[in-house]
């Protein structure tokens, strides 16, 4: 397991806790040690005992020997410069899985194909887990539903067997573009909602870009080639409902923020933690324009992000349309 933040460490006990032998590996000298020696870390999953069976260490070497799985969770914006180095370490038929949600700045790829592009992979030995992937309830052994892609059933199968548990349960999916848009883009839509929050605004307009934000997701992935049934599951509504409804996700956090007047600057350091929405906004919009495919949810964030009027881009992106049918 690559990646010793929230999310990484959550996974990291997740396999752990579905007997699966697992080594995480982090920078920080002191979360490794507080992980490895006390089973805890507080510093992104405070209260939490982690279970036993986490070996951690900060040794890239280490980690990766003899690995079946390599799980990546980093910051998706410098995956590839962290990653790319580990190329030569990584063990022959290893099946890597991205955890990573967010969409690469200039390139406009998604972190499985980043995965496959830094490391020298085929797409079949690539997985992506997305879903509702709250770090903090997971971490607290709460039940949930997650969906691991891959163009391999049996990479697939793989994954799902490593981390089935009690309160874990993944089902699997051949649509990796389906899964990884939605899991990317709902961070997008997320920000979107909590600048609506802060603003004083309603259920009806959270409800409101909720569907909308659904509708450009699924619009976008169709493009792309995704399959129109992946957006009503786990990794499309369920993913978007928790991000966009939880005071536990970094994106909603932010944009509330922002919605209450705070600078850009001020919302992140207010955050604590990567918010990928931020940067995924602008990846998105590039890559929606490439399609030629109409975003105006993504495209008011992008506003507000850039310090536009956030009352003036919420009408915009919801109410200053052309008219039209709901459904085509």
């Amino acid at each position: 397991m690559l990646g010793a933040g929230a999310w990484g460490t959550t996974f990291a006990a997740v396999l752990a806790d579905a007997g699966t032998d697992v080594t995480l590996w982090g920078r920080d000298d002191a979360v490794v040690r507080s992980v490895r020696d006390d089973r805890r870390h507080e510093a992104s999953l405070p209260g939490v005992e982690l279970p036993p069976g986490i070996h951690a260490t900060t040794d890239i070497e280490e980690a990766l020997a003899g690995a079946d799985l390599v799980a990546v969770a980093v910051p998706a914006q410098r995956a590839r410069e962290i990653i790319a180095p580990f190329a030569p370490l990584l063990p022959a038929g290893a099946v890597a899985v991205s955890l990573m949600k967010g969409i690469e700045l200039g390139t406009h790829e998604r972190m499985s194909q980043l995965i496959a592009e830094a490391w020298g992979l085929p797409g079949e030995r690539v997985a992506v887990v997305s879903g509702p992937n709250l770090a903090q309830e997971i971490a607290q052994r709460q039940p949930t539903a997650t969906v691991v892609a891959s163009e391999s059933r049996e990479a697939a199968e793989m994954v799902a067997a490593a981390t089935a548990s009690s309160y874990f349960r993944p089902y699997t999916n051949e649509d990796v573009v389906g899964v990884e848009l939605s899991g990317a883009y709902k961070n997008v839509i997320a920000v979107g909602v909590g600048i609506t929050d802060g603003l004083g605004f309603g259920n009806n307009t959270t409800a409101t870009v909720i569907t909308r934000g659904l509708a450009e997701i699924q619009r976008l992935g169709l493009s792309l080639g995704a399959r129109a049934e992946t957006f009503s599951g786990l990794a499309g509504m369920g993913d978007l409902i928790a991000t966009c409804a939880s005071p536990l996700s970094r994106n909603h956090t932010l944009g509330a923020h922002l919605g209450r007047g705070a600078s850009l600057d001020d919302a992140i350091a207010r955050t604590r933690g990567t918010a990928e929405g931020v940067k995924t906004s602008q990846s998105i919009q590039e890559l929606a324009a490439a399609q030629g495919v109409d975003v105006p949810i993504c495209d008011g964030v992008v506003t507000m992000l850039s310090g536009g009027a956030p009352v003036q881009a919420v009408i915009e992106a919801l109410l200053s349309r052309p008219r039209k049918a709901e459904v085509d």
